[in-house]
């Protein structure tokens, strides 16, 4: 049985190893389905690479590959990480969380520190967070003790700081008395920054 491998109790063929041709007919159709960068889609091919090995002698010139796909546009790593930046922004992630995922997306230094959002964007990002989380002034009165109060209040900051958004902007947004207020704290970034 060593060519068929069981998914969910079937036996099913294993997949033929790839050659030039197929290789690049999977990079193809998974730039067709995905916004992807180069470095998602050589992931991608080298896992493929793993799983079904390669027909031909030498291994295959991935490199060549990606560089064709680049210059052809199926593949642009700008405009890939300004479309992930501002989801995660729209979504309430911070500036640490935006860098983590374009890193992880294989996406150049120098590139990632050209899509770092402003400092108006991470206020927004932050005022986000605290409307759908209901954070800060969002936030139902507390209950309970002082004691209690203080743990809610960490456990809100500790939360908006996974989220990527630095303690200051997190402490700011947790600690405002209202919501007027912290409107008036992002337009006075964009006033300063734009």
């Amino acid at each position: 049985m060593d060519d068929e491998r069981t998914t969910s109790g079937r036996a099913r063929r294993r997949a033929k190893p790839l050659d030039r041709i197929r290789l690049e007919e999977l990079a193809v159709s998974y730039v067709a389905r995905f916004s992807t960068s180069a470095g998602k889609l050589r992931t991608y091919l080298q896992r493929k690479l793993r799983e079904r090995g390669f027909t031909e002698g030498e291994e295959p010139d991935l490199d060549g590959l990606l560089h064709k796909f680049v210059a052809r546009g199926y593949v642009d790593d700008e405009a890939y990480g300004r479309a992930k930046a501002g989801d995660l922004a729209a979504r309430g992630y911070g500036a640490r969380r935006v860098e983590q995922a374009l890193r992880a997306a294989g996406i150049e230094d120098d590139l990632r520190q050209a899509l770092e959002p402003g400092e108006h964007q991470r206020r927004r990002a932050a005022l986000v967070l605290a409307r759908k989380r209901r954070f800060g002034p969002y936030a139902r009165p507390a209950e309970g003790d002082a004691e209690a109060q203080r743990k809610l209040h960490e456990k809100r900051l500790a939360a908006m700081v996974r989220a990527g958004h630095d303690f200051e902007i997190a402490r700011r947004v947790i600690e405002a008395r209202d919501v007027e207020e912290l409107e008036e704290w992002v337009a006075e970034a964009a006033e300063g920054y734009e």
